[in-house]
């Protein structure tokens, strides 16, 4: 069974320093048909324009993700982190029992362009904690590259769920195969680009496709493309 979230069909906010499409529901933005897909809670396309961002705020018991496509974003939290994510990074918070924080451009002169992504953690109240990896571009190149595990395999980050994250640079052509455990599902968030799925659906930039009762799935990209791929319970 295949979901198909079109780009277009987005929930759309639009604040003057910030741009965001929600795939899922989030903030004023609410359609009880897209209220996450398994513990995928939260996946907000944002750009940031130049000196904006978002003032210090809480988040409590939620594994959050930041992947950025273009520019830097600047990060501050109550528990002494401070950083510049950039394009290859992969940015973890998981906010616990309660952490505080503030995400801002880091240019006064360019935009930044990220992807926000929340993930339900399965305890409640943990430690805080934060962690940060860069994932070069030849890493990903025409493979899935895990980047976020429950146990932090190949590098990636730890998240407090059973949830995996994979990142894939995709030339014209080129295909990647993903297979499934027995009751997982499968989300496929495009970031840039065009891609056929399982040879019949293509996808495009902003696109995304949730997938359930499947063993396995092919992405072969149209054109130049960058992709996530979430293996969920």
């Amino acid at each position: 069974m295949i979901l198909l979230r079109r780009s277009a069909e987005r929930g759309h906010a639009q604040h003057g320093w910030l741009d965001s499409r929600h795939t899922f529901s989030f903030a004023d933005y609410h359609d009880r048909q897209w209220m996450g897909f398994g513990p995928l809670r939260v996946i907000n396309e944002d750009r940031v324009a130049p000196g904006g961002g978002f003032a210090p705020h809480r988040h409590a018991n939620m594994e959050i993700l930041s992947y950025v496509i273009d520019g830097g974003l600047q990060h501050r939290d109550s528990i002494g982190n401070g950083s510049v994510i950039v394009p290859g990074d992969v940015q973890m918070m998981s906010a616990g029992s309660g952490i505080e924080h503030g995400e801002f451009n880091a240019s006064k002169d360019a935009p930044v362009h990220f992807l926000q992504i929340w993930i339900q953690p399965d305890r409640i109240n943990a430690q805080p904690r934060y962690a940060q990896e860069h994932y070069a571009p030849e890493s990903r190149r025409g493979v899935l590259r895990l980047v976020a595990s429950p146990d932090g395999a190949e590098g990636s980050l730890p998240i407090r769920q059973d949830a995996r994250m994979f990142a894939s640079l995709l030339s014209a052509g080129q295909g990647v195969t993903h297979a499934l455990g027995a009751g997982r599902r499968v989300w496929v968030q495009v970031v840039s680009g065009s891609l056929q799925l399982d040879e019949g659906t293509l996808l495009a930039a902003g696109d995304a496709a949730g997938l359930i009762e499947v063993d396995a799935i092919v992405l072969r990209a149209q054109t130049d493309s960058e992709v996530l791929l979430f293996d969920l319970p």
